[in-house]
């Protein structure tokens, strides 16, 4: 499991269970009518935003926040500066058997092509589209999970409305007013917690994944376009370091 997603979940919910817990009974936190209300408003609102097919893979894409393995970008320079330095010494075709040793498909595809003798722009055109596709379905999946954790804050208030009706029209007798007014207090509860503890971090956290991952994959594109041009390996290791923030450029150094 990814350690930060780890602390998140032990900071925020953990903090939010105890201060419950201190107060009273975890049972009075349990409504399950107020329950129907923000996850089905929440998913039928969802539903309706988006087709059938994009809602259940997005789900698919939630182990990301939890399983995330991902080569560094540091690791990546010395890998690639290697094969630009082999490229010039051997010829291209020297590490085709090397290929299955890496890990990446996408750096993978692109020294295959790049050792079929495929043009530069052919293959800069074929990685790029590639690499616009992926950042589509991972902007797609990050805003399903936002559009989610924009609705049920607001299907909370729905549910909301609808407890203090109920609790309304049953004034005259006191007895009942109970339940109705924790089925108010507890949608807003029940649709806050999902919106700001749920929806929106996994939004947020695909955000970041999806700019890693992206961020490789241009790195990858750049390095295979250098050494397809037959650049010398300390010219390609130069272009690669560009893409690094400067800590971190200094720390690998």
């Amino acid at each position: 499991m990814d350690i930060t997603t780890f602390i998140g979940i032990l900071v925020g919910g953990g903090l939010v269970i105890s201060s419950i817990l201190i107060g009273g009974p975890g049972s009075w936190f349990i409504n399950y009518p107020a329950l129907m209300i923000v996850l089905g408003g929440t998913m039928g609102a969802t539903l309706l935003a988006y087709p059938l097919r994009e809602v259940l893979g997005v789900f698919g894409v939630v182990r990301n926040v939890f399983q995330y393995r991902s080569q560094s970008p540091v690791k990546l320079i010395p890998l690639l500066t290697g094969f630009a330095r082999k490229a010039r010494q051997e010829g291209i075709l020297s590490f085709e058997d090397e290929l299955k040793t890496i890990d990446d498909p996408f750096l993978s595809r692109g020294l295959q092509m790049a050792i079929d003798g495929m043009e530069s722009r052919s293959i800069e055109e074929v990685l790029s589209n590639e690499i616009l596709c992926v950042s589509e379905r991972h902007r797609l999946g990050a805003e399903i999970f936002t559009t989610m954790g924009t609705f049920a804050p607001a299907v909370g208030m729905l549910g909301t409305i609808i407890g203090l009706v109920q609790m309304l029209m049953q004034m005259e007798d006191p007895s009942r007013i109970g339940e109705p007014m924790a089925v108010a207090l507890l949608t807003t509860f029940y649709g806050t917690l999902l919106a700001n503890l749920v929806f929106l971090p996994i939004a947020a956290k695909l955000k970041t994944r999806s700019k890693q991952e992206i961020l490789l994959k241009e790195m990858a594109l750049e390095g295979v376009i250098a050494i397809q041009s037959g650049d010398n390996h300390r010219v390609v290791e130069q272009k690669l370091k560009a893409f690094l923030a400067p800590r971190v450029r200094r720390a690998a150094a």
